[in-house]
């Protein structure tokens, strides 16, 4: 008997997630410059935007010469 599709674990942590661990937010909030390790506490930090950017695809553009060949 084969397992459910859902219920595999391989590939499901390399996709992107919305929500952040406290550790990765800490880690993003730290770059940002907003978090001190040394004196703020982990204990209700606030909402770090995790959005993933993707670049539309570039449509091709024609050269002249292609133009009349195609007509």
């Amino acid at each position: 008997m084969s397992i459910d599709r859902s219920l595999k674990t391989g590939g499901n942590l390399n996709r992107h997630r919305n929500v952040l661990t406290r550790d990765e937010r800490v880690a993003k909030l730290i770059d940002q410059g907003k978090f001190d390790d040394k004196g703020d506490s982990p204990i209700g930090l606030p909402k770090v935007g995790n959005r993933k950017v993707v670049a539309g695809a570039k449509t091709k553009k024609k050269k002249a010469g292609e133009e009349e060949e195609a007509k």
